[in-house]
């Protein structure tokens, strides 16, 4: 995870597209459906919630176990922080409120992964959320976003889940309608 601090060791990335349960054997990989599923059971886990540290200046989170494979995290937003313009590098996934409430800006709009730098976008792709606690929402491998805790003076607390775990990110700048491809980020240059 990019911009936030934490103490855990980087994700494990799978070497195939079937995740291997010592018990029954391979698996298909989770569906958004289910990370879904899986974010919404965490993020109402009240102890779980209570234990991550909060800090009044950045972003913190801890390492879950996700379902079948996937990456997950527990995070921590302060008042008024938020992700920028993002993707999940190719991953499908979804994220729940568990406390406060977090605000997502995203576009209805299937991006190009390669070959461009500035992309004039089209009217009527802009889609807002609200998302209070116990509210989420799971995303495609297109997918591309940003997060924001909107508010002034309380945390945030979410639950996040990929699959595959991130590959890598790609972060974006916006000026009106021009979205502008600004970095590609990979997991070790995240720790």
């Amino acid at each position: 995870m990019p911009d936030v601090r934490t103490s855990t060791p980087g994700p494990v990335r799978p070497s195939a597209d079937l995740v291997t349960d010592p018990a029954s054997g391979p698996v298909a990989p989770p569906s958004a459906a289910e990370l879904l599923g899986f974010a919404r059971r965490t993020a109402a886990d009240a102890e779980l919630v209570a234990s991550l540290p909060l800090d009044p200046e950045g972003r913190t989170w801890l390492r879950l176990d996700g379902p079948g494979g996937s990456e997950a995290w527990l995070i921590g937003w302060p008042p008024g922080t938020g992700t920028g313009w993002h993707d999940h590098g190719g991953s499908h996934g979804a994220f729940v409120s568990a406390a406060g409430e977090l605000n997502e800006q995203s576009l209805a709009a299937r991006l190009p992964t390669e070959g461009w730098k500035t992309l004039e976008l089209a009217d009527g792709v802009d889609r807002e959320r609200r998302l209070p606690a116990g509210q989420g929402r799971a995303f495609g491998p297109h997918h591309v976003h940003e997060v924001i805790n909107p508010s002034d003076t309380e945390h945030a607390v979410s639950v996040h889940a990929y699959y595959p775990p991130l590959p890598l990110m790609r972060r974006y700048s916006r000026t009106g309608q021009t979205l502008r491809l600004e970095q590609v980020e990979r997991p070790e240059e995240w720790g």
